[in-house]
């Protein structure tokens, strides 16, 4: 499976980069960081192909099976349901939402 990890740069981001750097048959093909200077720096020192600063960069590409949201939660209803409609899978990092709302909306995608 080809991942990328959204909000790389973060705590969680960098302990999920770490554990799927070991996982046979998992590829991290592409980071989403804060700025463009942060996470291309993150990539060269992961070897990590591509770095982006929006979602929607590195959801555009092919080689993207799934995402790993590890953004700020208040982002996450929105990205989870942007990342679904461009036919990606999605891992929310805790929590999933900030509201039910947000939740159910994730969910009835």
């Amino acid at each position: 499976m080809r991942i990328c990890v959204a909000g790389a740069y973060g705590a969680f981001g960098l302990k999920h980069l770490g554990a799927l750097a070991v996982i046979d048959g998992v590829e991290i093909t592409s980071v989403m960081g804060p700025t463009a200077t942060t996470v291309n720096v993150l990539a060269a020192e992961r070897g990590i192909n591509h770095a982006g600063a929006t979602l929607e960069e590195c959801i555009s590409r092919d080689d993207v099976d799934a995402v790993i949201l590890s953004t700020p939660t208040c982002l996450h209803a929105e990205q989870a349901i942007t990342c679904m409609k461009a036919g990606k899978h999605v891992l929310i990092e805790i929590p999933m939402a900030v509201s039910l709302a947000d939740s159910e909306a994730i969910v009835c995608v």
